[in-house]
């Protein structure tokens, strides 16, 4: 594979780099850097030993390509030697025996800073759930909530716990109102910009494609789905070319405003038990000439949790034997910011792969009862938690051969 030269600025230092376009970021952090404080365990997104920040927002290093942050800016473990929130996290750690073994505390620490800084109020309920996407073998999490608790009470912080109203939580913008740090919601907004800007909204196809090819490529992990719609390939493909009808289909999708430069503002509600998010951003499609190959490029951002989703989904149109179309569907997407934590790659792909099943159903639908061309209404609320079992299930017949004949 190619090697593509990518600049990077690690811990205040600029690097330079050949790597191949699928190496994580972990491995050349581990391996071109020496830099063997970001810690890979599990490798897939699941247990957060590899968290840093990029752009001053945490991520998992395993599962995003180096690739795709050309000209961020990273800062590991080894880069805060002389912050003052992560020394006292590092005694708070140490006087609240929240380590043993060691192995996830640098990216128990990293998150804990965020958490500091972002959520200066927050319960040790709300501790436990912001921190649950980091995993620990021994301590039992007490002594790490205990610590990082202390030392937001030596900040005036650290709320006693108490019940929640509905609709707030860890997530929720009352945290994000207060003082603190906002470094991690600048990254987010300079990633992907509230609004289409006039520079965006003027720029001709050439220009933003040569802007998106650059911070889009290689996105990981990736999903590959299909699906066959009752229709045949020139009316599906109509449809394909048909944005305002596409986000109409998607669950939780809604189109706020289409610009003439050929990008669209759309939301993105979605929810996964106590956690909700509302994604804001752009999305801009390209087809070849007769529109049965394509692609969508998005990016956004749910403000309440200074989160950037970004991702592109490839599709191809084939006509069957039977006068029906087979959708191929290719997903890529990079996941960072506090809901990232939460984002284990085989679960999210699982409910990359639930949400294209929806969207399938939704647009046979649609297909059917639109008889006008005029677009149809918008789907429900992304509600993840009504497909888990299904998740489950799907898991367990793939891994352990369970419900099959």
């Amino acid at each position: 594979m190619t090697d593509k030269t990518i600049s990077l600025t690690v811990n205040g230092e600029p690097v330079e780099l050949a790597v191949e376009a699928r190496t994580s970021l972990a491995d050349v952090l581990r391996g071109d850097l020496r830099l063997t404080g970001t810690h890979l365990g599990c490798e897939q997104g699941a247990c957060g030993a590899c968290t840093v920040l990029i752009d001053g927002v945490p991520a998992r290093s395993c599962i995003n390509s180096v690739a795709a942050f050309n000209g961020a800016d990273i800062r590991t473990i080894e880069g805060m030697d002389d912050d003052p929130v992560m020394e006292e996290l590092r005694q708070a750690f140490r006087q609240h025996h929240g380590l043993q073994c060691g192995f996830c505390t640098p990216g128990m620490l990293i998150m804990a800073r965020d958490l500091v800084l972002r959520m200066p109020q927050a319960t040790k309920g709300e501790i436990r759930l912001v921190m649950s996407g980091n995993l620990c073998r021994c301590t039992g999490y007490q002594g790490i909530v205990n610590a990082i608790h202390s030392v937001m009470q030596m900040h005036g912080g650290g709320s006693a716990d108490a019940p929640q109203a509905p609709g707030t939580g860890p997530v929720g913008a009352s945290h994000l109102s207060g003082k603190g740090d906002r470094t991690a919601l600048a990254a987010a907004k300079r990633e992907v910009p509230e609004a289409l800007t006039e520079a965006d909204d003027n720029a001709s196809v050439e220009e933003r494609s040569a802007r998106r090819t650059e911070v889009e490529l290689q996105l990981v992990p990736s999903v590959h789905h299909s699906f066959t719609l009752d229709f045949p390939r020139d009316q599906v493909a109509e449809r394909f070319r048909d944005v305002p009808f596409m986000i109409a289909c998607i669950p939780g999708a809604r189109l706020k405003k289409a610009h003439d430069s050929g990008v669209f503002e759309v939301t993105l509600k979605a929810s996964m038990g106590p956690i909700s998010a509302e994604f804001a951003g752009l999305a801009e499609p390209e087809w070849n000439e007769d529109t049965t190959e394509g692609t969508i490029y998005g990016r956004g951002r749910d403000k309440r949790s200074a989160t950037s989703a970004r991702g592109e989904m490839a599709y191809e149109l084939t006509a069957t034997a039977a006068g029906a179309t087979l959708v191929d569907v290719h997903i890529g997407y990079a996941l960072s910011g506090a809901l990232g934590q939460f984002a284990r790659g085989a679960i999210v792909k699982q409910f990359v792969a639930v949400i294209v099943d929806q969207f399938a159903a939704n647009f046979g639908r649609n297909m059917r009862d639109d008889g006008t061309g005029n677009t149809p209404p918008n789907s429900s609320e992304l509600r993840m938690g009504r497909n888990i079992f299904k998740i489950l299930k799907i898991m367990l017949t793939r891994h352990l051969g369970w419900g099959k004949d």
